[in-house]
């Protein structure tokens, strides 16, 4: 099950729709902004009700 959720990208702020796997209770992968094309890491949570929590983080922190 798939869920869009919307972010923003912490090297240049530029807002995007990201689609988050809730079939997967805890992640963390990276993803390339489309802006700026910087690696953004994903923290993502799946709650009992199939909600995502997604933190996004930069690659340098």
């Amino acid at each position: 099950m798939l869920e869009s959720v919307t972010v923003s990208c912490p090297y240049c702020g530029e807002r995007f729709e990201a689609l988050i796997d809730c079939s997967v209770p805890e992640q963390s992968y990276y993803e390339d902004c489309f802006v700026c094309c910087r690696p953004i890491l994903f923290s993502v949570d799946v709650d009992m009700s199939g909600m995502p929590t997604v933190d996004v983080r930069r690659d340098d922190d």
